[in-house]
């Protein structure tokens, strides 16, 4: 128990100075312990931040790579098409080679045929138109749209 004086003063300054010696050791450990809490809210502020970051690259890594892939697709689909464009233009210029061919050994068969039944003077002629038929067939337009003109205007007359 406690000791006790004469006057009984002795056993209440012990116990109010241990008393005061918790008081400051409790502000004391309050301290330390609000400080902790500060240095573990900025930690766990800096480690949400870094998850964030991380998360937003991860996010935007995800988004370059889906732009590039469908960079890639339009690319080949574009391709594919420009291929496939390029072979059909290949077999109709093919054909209208073939095609181009054909017509023109059949005018030079024509032509000698028409040649030979044409008389000596009108010859030359004959054998110009078939040498250059370009000429002669916007002259034949032309005279064709004259006889045209001339017959509608006969028929509005009558």
């Amino acid at each position: 128990m406690t000791k006790r004086t004469a006057r009984g003063t002795g056993a209440r300054l012990t116990d109010t100075a241990g008393a005061l010696a918790a008081k400051a050791d409790l502000k004391g450990r309050t301290q330390a312990r609000a400080a902790d809490l500060v240095d573990r809210a900025g930690a766990l502020t800096v480690q949400l931040r870094e998850g964030a970051t991380r998360v937003g690259h991860q996010a935007q890594g995800r988004a370059v790579k889906g732009g590039h892939t469908a960079q890639e697709q339009m690319a080949k689909a574009r391709h594919t098409f420009q291929e496939r464009a390029l072979r059909t233009g290949h077999a109709v210029q093919e054909r209208a080679g073939h095609a181009g061919h054909l017509a023109s050994e059949k005018a030079a068969v024509a032509g000698h045929a028409v040649e030979g039944r044409v008389p000596q003077p009108a010859r030359l002629v004959v054998r110009a138109v078939v040498r250059h038929p370009r000429p002669v067939l916007i002259a034949g337009t032309a005279v064709a749209a004259a006889v045209a003109v001339g017959v509608l205007r006969r028929g509005r007359r009558a």
